[in-house]
């Protein structure tokens, strides 16, 4: 769906990293193998944690110097600017696919309000348990938002796990490759192993 939307002004690494987000969200393991719901909700909340990793490193960055320009044409060279890009994208592209279900042009801003508040506390939580390195309190997280509404939620604490597991290897990441979307995921059978009881 990303593909019509490159006349909205985002830089182009803004999709490259969007792209390499939704690919990692929508791993098969997480939903076969560790109880994720496939179902709209869930691949929503998949995508909003991934996300909400990439975003707690590129605002680790420190902002620009004054008088600095950003360079917003083919590449983001600001991580905060990214930032904002893929923010934006990532509801350009929720809007468009609200449209493309059916949902009507009365109805979608009022969706996109609910969805933005439902970002809004999910980024937060995940953010204090990324910025504590509290894999309980992040997989308590996961459990009320990616496994809403289902019995099964014992993939959270894995899910956490992994997405700690990403937070590191995106530290480790040259901040020029994040820019890029050139980010190595960390492989999900190693870090969603679960640990014996």
């Amino acid at each position: 769906m990303i593909f019509g939307l490159f006349d909205r002004g985002f830089a182009d690494t803004t999709f490259d990293l969007y792209r390499s987000i939704v690919a990692e969200a929508r791993r098969p393991i997480f939903y076969v193998e560790h109880a994720v719901p496939d179902t709209v909700t869930a691949r929503f909340d998949m995508i909003v944690l991934m996300m909400a990793v990439v975003l707690h490193r590129l605002r680790a960055e420190p902002f620009p110097p004054a008088g600095v320009k950003v360079v917003t044409g083919w590449r983001a060279t600001d991580p905060h600017e990214l930032g904002r890009q893929l923010l934006d994208l990532f509801f350009t592209e929720m809007d468009q696919s609200l449209r493309e279900m059916g949902i009507g042009d009365v109805a979608v801003p009022k969706r996109i309000k609910k969805l933005a508040s439902a970002w809004n506390g999910r980024v937060q939580a995940y953010d204090a348990a990324l910025a504590a390195d509290d894999a309980d309190t992040f997989a308590q997280a996961i459990a009320r938002n990616v496994f809403a509404g289902v019995e099964d939620r014992s993939g959270a604490a894995a899910l956490a796990r992994h997405a700690l597991a990403a937070e590191a290897v995106l530290a480790a990441t040259p901040l020029a490759d994040v820019l890029a979307g050139r980010i190595s995921w960390p492989d999900p059978s190693t870090t969603l192993s679960r640990i014996p009881s």
